[in-house]
């Protein structure tokens, strides 16, 4: 409309302006675009590129430490397939109660088996203990390639050999598996070095070898247990004695009792004292009735005492001793289950009379048998148990005994004792003999006891 004289609105004059005012931003934004395109694109691509190399360079090496990685844990796991554990320390926490591997009656028929083995062992040594098959010449001679074989083979034989008798000597019931393993993986390494030739150890030969350390083990086993039965055969001969001496002492002082007063009824009936001669009857009936019940403990071997007792400052607050004794006084065997082999006296929770203590004893160590402290020697007759625990089985039995159970523990000596080892300075010894038990055996087993 300004073109033909009009006058141009002020919308359209704002429009303009702003349509400049666009049009110089746009023009700078092109100048800027222009100056970066021309002077900054070429480094940031560079750098980019740049960055993108080290990205592909990092991966590259991530999946060559992934790849070494699994060599590494692949080689160790053949490593640890190879090796023996030796350490007898671990091989003792792994064993349990010893299984023989081939069971037989006593030491003396392990022995004549071995003797047999060891026959066998060297009819086959002498034979085909080892193979070698060698077809290459040797300077040219074949005959020399099978004798340098031939060789070779005893000499692997021979390091087979020396690992083996070693084995033999030093094994234990305990390191027998760990044992094998070993000669087996001697085997295995004498294959692997005479490959070239085929050298093997026999499968029959290594057979026996194994066999040869089972045999060891199960009859050092067996001895241990013999030995172990005949020092408890011993004990119980030596505690069986003990009870017939304490008989033959208590039948000698009530027959010396009765001659007494068999006297006293005597010369009361030649006085005609009727009153006195009826009291000195009754005296001298009372004392028949101790020498038949005397006798009666010699001829019944299952009577006696069952014992509960236990020994804080030894073993802590949960472990109890539950024995039986034969001894007309029962103390006299508690007492010496708290002889100088242990720090403290034994506190009695139990202690009565049964007419057959051996199955009650029985019966109290079939209750509490997943508890017994060792699993192995069940005359070791310790149990993680406490007095309540045990008192409450015999109250499942109906046994009336129970009236006569202490649950709590006096403990006199450790409780004395404790306050020193607290820093409240030593305790003065009130037990005069407290230095008569320095001789005594330190046997805290049962041995001989039902």
């Amino acid at each position: 409309m300004a073109l033909f004289g009009g006058k141009e609105k002020p919308e359209v004059a704002q429009l303009r302006e702003r349509l400049a005012a666009e049009q110089a931003a746009a023009a700078e934004l092109r100048g800027w675009v222009t100056h970066l395109r021309g002077a900054g694109t070429p480094a940031l691509e560079a750098e980019l590129r740049e960055l993108n190399a080290a990205v592909e360079r990092g991966r590259a090496d991530h999946a060559a430490l992934v790849a070494a990685r699994e060599r590494v844990a692949a080689e160790l796991r053949r490593t640890e397939g190879e090796l023996v554990e030796t350490r007898e320390v671990a091989l003792l926490q792994q064993v349990g109660v010893y299984d023989y591997a081939h069971p037989l009656q006593d030491a003396l028929a392990y022995k004549d088996r071995l003797a047999d083995l060891k026959r066998r062992i060297k009819e086959l040594a002498r034979g085909d203990a080892v193979s070698c098959q060698v077809d290459w010449a040797v300077n040219g001679s074949v005959k020399e390639g099978q004798r340098l074989g031939r060789d070779m083979a005893k000499l692997m034989l021979r390091a087979y050999n020396t690992e083996a008798d070693n084995a033999v000597r030093g094994v234990k019931p305990h390191t027998r598996e760990a044992v094998k393993k070993k000669l087996t993986a001697t085997r295995e390494t004498i294959g692997k070095l005479g490959v070239l030739m085929r050298i093997a150890v026999s499968v029959e030969y290594h057979r026996l070898r194994l066999l040869e350390i089972d045999l060891t083990a199960d009859h050092l086993a067996k001895v241990e247990a013999e030995r172990e039965e005949a020092r408890a055969e011993r004990e119980r001969l030596r505690e069986e004695a003990k009870v017939l001496k304490e008989i033959e002492r208590e039948q000698a002082k009530l027959t010396k009792e009765r001659a007494h007063y068999a006297a006293v009824v005597a010369k009361l009936e030649q006085l005609g004292d009727e009153a006195g001669l009826e009291k000195a009857r009754e005296q001298l009936a009372g004392v028949d009735e101790a020498i038949a019940g005397v006798r009666d403990r010699a001829a019944n071997v299952r009577a006696g005492y069952v014992y509960v007792i236990s020994n804080i400052g030894a073993f802590g607050p949960d472990v109890v001793k539950i024995g039986m004794t034969r001894r007309l006084d029962p103390m006299d065997r508690v007492r010496e289950l708290g002889d100088a082999s242990v720090p403290f006296r034994f506190d009695v929770h139990a202690l009565f009379f049964s007419e057959d203590a051996v199955a009650l004893e029985n019966r109290l160590h079939h209750a509490l048998a997943d508890r017994r402290v060792n699993a192995v020697n069940h005359r070791r007759e310790f149990f993680y148990a406490t007095p309540e625990q045990v008192r409450s089985l015999l109250l499942e039995f109906g046994d009336d005994h129970v009236l006569e159970y202490t649950t709590t523990a006096e403990a006199v000596e450790w409780r004395a004792s404790d306050p020193a080892r607290r820093g409240g300075g030593p305790v003065a010894d009130s037990d005069s003999d407290s230095g008569t038990d320095s001789g005594a055996d330190g046997d805290l087993s049962d041995d001989g006891e039902e």
